[in-house]
């Protein structure tokens, strides 16, 4: 399989990517990539550990200062949120950490409460991801992953897929450690929808201007506060507006034209609000330099006078979330990481006439 981690230094750090790069088609077409597995660390013997950080039983997302001995092991997860409230977790309708939990505590034969499963991202309801990390505990070791991969697969629906499972250092935590988050917004640029596009590209009929739509995705780059371009409807336990994007970049590919953001960390549907100007620009309603004046304001009110609503959730990915290296790093004494089994056909010793 191909190995996508040959990414950049970001603020000076020894960042590794921790997903893959979506297909330019349709999501359940993404290309073969795989996940860095950094040698083992000597200062990080695979044994039970302590660890401070995870969520209570009832939200484990929630930020508490919790100690939990266990063995920790890192999920890369996949999904197609069409049908889906989101990740985080809520009985009814479904949500992705649900719908894993459940495949978890089959598997482990664990309670949900002592798994404290964590998400990188909280994707809201209708957003896909390629390249979701997750972090779970164990009470108990693992000698081989293969076979729970095998059986989480074999449990979740096919919309949702354990790419990879590895054993994590206890330093490590799905959404405390992340360093940035690559998305991906679609939109699919034409006068008749491709229907394999469907659920993972918005279709906008009007002729975009793709030029002015690159000129004022530049502005977004760098340290900024967003407060403007944050729906306040939930508190996500990151108060913090200020954050700073990396690149914006928007590519065309015949019909579709991707808008591939990468920053430090988004706010709830900051990026989706950030593809609603963009869209509004590209049609030539505004003018690109109205992105600093939106930013100068700190004002949700003052995006919404150029734009009423999010672009829909539909076209939004979530690709590749970033560590630290040290955090990737692999225990002593852990079991391989686990990529997935192929079957082999043996050969037939039947002999035909």
């Amino acid at each position: 399989m191909e190995n996508l981690n040959s990414l950049s230094p970001i603020q000076n750090k020894r960042m590794t990517c921790y997903g893959g790069v979506v297909a330019a088609a349709a999501l359940p077409s993404p290309p073969p990539t795989t996940l860095t597995t950094l040698p083992s660390s000597p200062s990080n013997t695979f044994v039970r550990v302590r660890e401070v950080g995870s969520g209570g039983a009832e939200d484990p997302n929630t930020v508490v200062k919790q100690s939990v001995d266990g063995f920790k092991w890192r999920l890369l997860v996949s999904y197609d949120g069409t049908r889906y409230k989101g990740w985080q977790f809520q009985q009814t309708p479904p949500t992705i950490q649900c719908i894993l939990e459940k495949a978890l505590t089959q598997a482990t034969k664990l309670e949900r409460k002592d798994l404290h499963l964590v998400g990188a991202s909280r994707t809201d309801g209708g957003v896909h991801a390629w390249g979701q990390v997750a972090h779970f505990i164990t009470p108990f070791n693992y000698d081989s992953l293969d076979s729970i991969h095998a059986a989480l697969n074999g449990l979740l629906p096919p919309d949702i897929r354990v790419r990879e499972i590895s054993a994590a250092v206890p330093e490590f935590h799905a959404r405390f450690s992340a360093q940035g988050k690559i998305y991906h917004y679609k939109i699919y640029n034409d006068a008749i929808m491709d229907p394999f596009q469907r659920l993972y590209a918005y279709h906008v009929t009007h002729k975009l201007n793709a030029a002015a739509m690159r000129e004022a995705a530049n502005h977004f780059i760098g340290t900024h506060d967003f407060s403007a371009f944050v729906n306040s409807s939930r508190n996500d336990g990151m108060p913090n507006p200020v954050k700073a994007i990396f690149r914006f970049d928007i590519v065309k590919m015949g019909a579709l034209l991707q808008l591939e953001v990468e920053g430090s960390g988004f706010m709830y549907r900051q990026v989706r609000n950030m593809a609603a100007l963009l869209l509004q620009i590209g049609k030539e309603a505004i003018p690109p330099d109205i992105v600093p004046k939106i930013l100068a304001t700190r004002d949700r009110k003052e995006l919404a006078k150029y734009t009423s609503a999010a672009a829909p959730p539909h076209g939004l990915c979530l690709v590749a979330v970033k560590y630290n290296a040290e955090h990737l790093q692999l225990p002593l004494g852990c079991p391989t990481t686990s990529l997935g089994r192929h079957h082999i056909v043996s050969k037939c010793k039947v002999p035909f006439y």
